[in-house]
């Protein structure tokens, strides 16, 4: 087994094994998934996985592919099981990241494009960041920290390491990352 494919699969066993006491944490009603965010990363990641296999880079997209079959399960799972604290900011959030995506349709760069996935990604953060900061108890921590080590192992995945590779891994790696330590700070303060 080549490194690349071996990185691939290894942060594709991650982010699932992640994700799964995120989804068993929602059925026993500790985790409410944001309805907004999941939508949003659910077609960005699909989006991202079909970019970055059109630029190259390989194995290193898998683990996005992955990653946007466990955000429809999560986004499914937030119909019923969802926050129903939803504010105006976080509708404003939603409905820029949905103004993003159809101008990201209009574009044919895919630097670019993926410079406003990255972007619109980060802004779809901003509701659960919201959510988490006041409710911290409602996330589970686990599920951010494996996507921060599946993004850093993909980046081994890579066949072919530019901007337009990378970028979207590096971004939910930081965001992942900052979520969970954001989360993990605010229970110590609340509880």
């Amino acid at each position: 087994m080549n490194s690349q494919l071996l990185f691939a699969t290894l942060a594709s066993v991650v982010s699932t094994l992640g994700t799964i006491p995120y989804v068993v944490d929602i059925f026993r009603l500790k985790t409410t998934p944001h309805i907004y965010s999941w939508f949003v990363w659910m077609v960005l990641q699909g989006t991202g996985f079909f970019l970055m296999i059109s630029e190259g880079a390989g194995h290193g997209a898998v683990l996005i592919g992955v990653n946007a079959l466990l955000c429809a399960i999560t986004f499914t799972l937030s119909f019923k099981y969802g926050t129903k604290n939803i504010t105006v900011f976080d509708t404003i959030c939603f409905v820029g990241a949905l103004l993003a995506m159809i101008l990201w349709f209009f574009l044919h760069d895919a630097l670019l494009s993926i410079i406003v996935v990255s972007a619109i990604d980060l802004l779809a953060y901003f509701p659960t960041f919201r959510k988490a900061y006041t409710e911290p108890q409602t996330e589970t921590v686990s599920a951010y920290l494996a996507g921060s080590l599946a993004c850093l192992l993909s980046l081994g995945a890579l066949s072919s390491f530019s901007i337009t590779t990378s970028l979207y891994l590096i971004v939910i790696l930081v965001c992942n990352f900052a979520l969970s330590s954001m989360i993990l700070f605010r229970r110590r303060q609340v509880c």
